[in-house]
């Protein structure tokens, strides 16, 4: 039996391990993947006061482990099949073994957003759906693409083309919508190119692309586009992973909570991206950690 369970290592998780083992000696965090979560993947941590100059999202996520060991969090690699919240025992299933505890903080955040575009299936991972930071070596005198028009697409926009031979943001949208700085930095490259009003349509090729259709949304003409060799990196926003949690109410898919992060269900609570909430940021999931794990320990 634990005290506490924690759902997911990422920056919230790892918070809320911290905050929670210095109350508790009886707290388990489980983690499918890797400490960290999508964080790991980005080019550049931006924005957050504990970064250091220039750090990427690998290194962060290593700090990041670093200071759970320092902590000796209890962290096992299993993933969340099913849970059972409702009482006063909580049961955390898990590929590997069944958990209790008294409490349980859900911090398994979200996944990137599948847009289902014709012909994503041949082309997943070798040619779309990309991660710049993994995939930019192999496009080095390419022209490619990033589908996206927030922070993060125009931020890895800006860190791919200093990789790459050209890129091309394919924006839904009319004007860009991350924030300033980004926009400012993206205007000064003189080897990017920004494409407004478009939704991708179709995608064409098996493995390597060969081309894609796109759909100028002010004036409905569909355009063929070459793009032989290519790739499509991808940033149009996160779904939550709240597949398993069907004994709570979500909003729009993700977990609504009070303001100390506890849902409906009295010992449950959720932090991070999975909840609900208007600002999805390190700073933020940080905060929402360190709230749970100081609520949750003063309910044991």
């Amino acid at each position: 039996m634990h005290d506490i369970i924690i759902i997911g290592a990422g920056v919230s998780g790892i918070s809320a391990g911290i905050y929670a083992s210095s109350r508790s000696d009886k707290v388990l965090i489980l983690e499918s993947q890797q400490i960290g979560g999508l964080i790991s993947h980005v080019s550049t941590v931006t924005h957050y006061l504990g970064a250091l100059p220039n750090e990427t999202g690998a290194e962060f996520a290593k700090r990041l482990a670093k200071q759970a060991e320092q902590y000796k969090l209890q962290i096992k690699y299993e993933k969340v099949c099913q849970v059972k919240l409702a009482g006063s025992i909580k049961e955390v299933k898990t590929d590997k073994a069944v958990y209790q505890a008294k409490q349980v903080i859900i911090a398994n955040g979200s996944h990137a957003k599948n847009l289902q575009i014709e012909g994503q299936e041949a082309l997943m991972g070798t040619a779309y759906g990309l991660n710049a930071v993994k995939s930019a070596p192999n496009f080095r005198d390419k022209c490619v693409f990033v589908l996206g028009a927030g922070d993060g697409a125009i931020k890895e926009a800006i860190y791919l083309a200093s990789l790459v031979k050209e890129v091309v943001v394919l924006n839904v949208n009319a004007k860009l919508t991350c924030v300033a700085e980004f926009k400012h930095k993206l205007a000064a490259l003189e080897n990017v190119q920004v494409w407004s009003n478009v939704r991708l349509q179709k995608l064409y090729g098996q493995a390597k692309l060969e081309a894609f259709d796109l759909l100028h949304t002010d004036s409905g003409e569909l355009e063929h586009v070459s793009a032989l060799g290519s790739g499509i990196f991808t940033y149009v926003g996160t779904s939550p992973n709240t597949e398993i949690y069907t004994e709570l109410e979500l909003k729009d898919g993700y977990i609504p909570v009070d303001s100390d992060m506890q849902t409906k269900l009295k010992g449950v609570f959720a932090v991070g991206d999975i909840r609900v909430k208007n600002v999805r940021q390190i700073a933020t999931a940080v905060n929402d950690g360190t709230l749970a794990a100081i609520k949750a320990c003063a309910q044991l």
